[in-house]
C-alpha cells in the first residue's frame, strides 16, 4: 500500500507566470498524466494559459470562478470543469478560498474506448444519444468539530 500526503504542509507555490495566491502538491505523475491538489487563497489567480492536455478541475471545497476560452462561470465544491486541450483556461477567487483536484490527461482522446474501459459497461458508439445512468451514493457523515479546533492559518476552509 502506498499513501501519498497532500494538503497543508505539503504544498508549494505553483502555476503559470503571473499566478498568485496558489499552492499545489502533485499526488501522482507518470506518462498517462498528472493528479494534483491545488489551494487557492482569497483573491488568488491562476493566470489564463493553455496546455496540450485535457484537464479536469474538480472543486472539492470552497468556490470561485473559472474561465475556458472567453466563457466564465462561478464554480463551487462538488463541480468539475473540463479544460479542453489547447484551450485557454484559468481560475480565480474573490474573497473566498477554493481547493481543487486537477487531473491532467496526457495523450490523444480515447473516445473510441468508451464502454471498453468501464468494468462491465456496454460498448457505446460515438453517435449513441442514450443519457448516462445517474450515480448512486451519498455523502459520508461529517465529523462534529468544535469551532476552537479550526486553525485559519492552515489554509483550509472551515
Amino acid at each position: 500500500m502506498e499513501i501519498r500526503r497532500f494538503g497543508p504542509g505539503h504544498r508549494r507555490p505553483d502555476g503559470p507566470p503571473g499566478t498568485r495566491g496558489v499552492s499545489a502538491q502533485v499526488i501522482h505523475q507518470d506518462a498517462r498524466g498528472i493528479v494534483a491538489e491545488l489551494a487557492l487563497g482569497p483573491h488568488a489567480v491562476i493566470t489564463p494559459h493553455s496546455n496540450p492536455n485535457t484537464t479536469y478541475f474538480i472543486v472539492i471545497s470552497g468556490g470561485g470562478f473559472v474561465q475556458v476560452g472567453l466563457e466564465q462561470a462561478r464554480v463551487s465544491h462538488g463541480e468539475a470543469v473540463l479544460w479542453p486541450a489547447g484551450e485557454t483556461h484559468g481560475a480565480w477567487t474573490d474573497g473566498t478560498e477554493m481547493r481543487a483536484i486537477v487531473v491532467e490527461l496526457a495523450g490523444a482522446d480515447d473516445d473510441w474506448a468508451r464502454g471498453v474501459i468501464g468494468a462491465g459497461a456496454a460498448p457505446r458508439s460515438v453517435d449513441d444519444e442514450r443519457p448516462a445512468e445517474p450515480a448512486v451514493g451519498q455523502l459520508a457523515e461529517r465529523p462534529a468539530r468544535e469551532p476552537a479546533e479550526h486553525d485559519p492559518a492552515s489554509g483550509e476552509p472551515w
